[in-house]
Formats: structure tokens, sequence, C-alpha cells
């Protein structure tokens, strides 16, 4: 078993509960750990036996840009396209941060954190 994480994945995104956070926008940080058997691309050298990253950051920008209230619900649908489309993945957790968050406050960031593993 083995473990890849893309760590901070910087993606301006509109999110949120309140109006103004979905028309002004604000920074997130995403990070994705993706938990898979590592043995044969470590022996093979080939992308095609490992998790590749650069289709996990795709994923995360292309899920970041749809609108949502909560953090825990974008987080969830990162989860379910990296289980949906990346077959040999196990498990996988994935926290999405938003910066400077509105809430009256000097608090530099509020993350929600979801974990999900293959039944």
């Amino acid at each position: 078993m083995g473990k890849i994480t893309v760590r901070n994945i910087r993606v301006y995104a509109h999110h949120g509960c309140l109006k103004e956070e979905n028309i002004i926008g604000s920074d997130y940080l995403v990070t994705v750990e993706v938990f898979a058997d590592l043995q044969k691309a470590s022996v093979s050298d080939n992308l095609t036996d490992t998790v590749d990253y650069v289709f996990i950051n795709k994923v995360v920008k292309e899920e970041m840009l749809i609108s949502s209230k909560l953090l825990e619900h974008v987080s969830k649908r990162i989860l379910d396209r990296i289980f949906k489309e990346l077959q040999f993945v196990t498990k996988a957790v994935v926290s999405v941060s938003k910066m400077n968050p509105p809430i009256n406050g000097d608090v530099e960031m509020v993350t929600a954190t979801l974990k999900k593993k293959r039944a």
C-alpha cells in the first residue's frame, strides 16, 4: 500500500452560504491524499501503474468551479470522482480550506475534511 498526496492546490472559487461569497469568491486550498497499491509502479516506472496527480489536480479544479454552499459538499464531489475514475484507489482523504472566511474574526482558514474507503 502507498499514498500519494497533492497538497494545497490553490483555487479561486465561489462557495458559501452568504450571497456575497458566491458573487465575490474567495481563495481556497485543497489537499488530496489517495491510497493505492503502488508496488507495480515502483518497479515498472510507468505512469499507467500509479495515480496520476495531474489528473487529481484537474478533478479538484473542475469540481471547485461548481458553486456549493458547504465545503463538505464540494469535498464529497471530489471524493466521488476520484473513486469513480481511479479504480485502484482504495482510500482517499480530501480537505478543502477557505482562506480568510467571513466569520467576524481573525481566522486564517476553515477546513472541511472527508474520508472515503472503497467498499
